[in-house]
């Protein structure tokens, strides 16, 4: 009896051992995949990060801190600074009229953009309205080196100005000038525009201490165009 018991227990496990047919294996497997306990797969060593070794932010000193941002905001405000000054020198800079000479067309306390560029790939025209240095002329006569003018240019190198009977003419032909605020109540003999040189005059003819006075202006003297009057802003614009 003992050694029946024994022939069915080992047949039992046999038959556990031994594959089932294909339907039952189907059913089997569909099981595992329906369990609804989750599949835990094993961790690999690579996933382990180390920590990362750095600065950290939060324990930073505040002065440090402090010193960062205003090293930051200094660097941006010499930059700024650099760029201004480089634009003021090479490319335009603010100027403001400060008399009358330039009636009706400018008039005291207008602010205008006088750019530096375009001279550079062409010489001056007849009618630009220029920002100079005195010319030795005006500086023997006490002005400062760097005090500037405005003035209209009326003839360039090669040409010939002449005034009469309240007239300007340049190379013989009269100049109609809508611009000025009244005729010229002066005469001038014919003169020749030597090279290098400008003939300017104010637009207020009469009160303006220009070229008829004393003399041409040296090109190398020219430190820009006025093209652009920002204030007052009821006649902000071209000039």
């Amino acid at each position: 009896m003992a050694s029946e018991e024994k022939d069915l227990a080992a047949t039992t496990e046999a038959r556990e051992f031994v594959a089932s047919t294909p339907e039952q294996q189907k059913y089997q497997n569909n099981q595992i995949l329906n369990s609804s306990e989750p599949i835990v797969e094993p961790k690999s060593d690579l996933s382990v990060q180390p920590p990362v070794q750095g600065k950290n932010i939060a324990k930073t000193p505040l002065l440090s801190r402090l010193w960062q941002s205003w090293g930051e905001n200094f660097q941006i405000l010499l930059i700024a600074l650099v760029l201004a000054l480089f634009i003021r020198t090479f490319v335009a800079e603010p100027r403001f009229i400060p008399s009358d000479s330039m009636l009706p067309t400018l008039q005291v306390g207008d602010r205008l953009v006088v750019e530096k560029v375009s001279y550079h790939f062409h010489s001056p025209s007849t009618g630009d309205i220029v920002v100079f240095d005195p010319p030795s002329q005006l500086q023997v006569q006490g002005y400062a080196k760097n005090q500037a003018f405005i003035k209209r240019i009326i003839a360039t190198q090669g040409q010939t100005v002449e005034v009469k009977n309240g007239i300007v003419y340049r190379n013989n032909h009269p100049l109609k000038e809508d611009y000025i605020a009244e005729p010229p109540d002066y005469e001038l003999g014919k003169i020749l525009v030597p090279e290098g040189q400008v003939f300017v005059m104010g637009d207020n003819r009469n009160n303006s201490n220009d070229s008829h006075i004393w003399g041409f202006l040296p090109k190398d003297n020219i430190i820009g165009r006025a093209f652009f009057r920002f204030w007052p802003t009821d006649r902000m614009g071209s000039v």
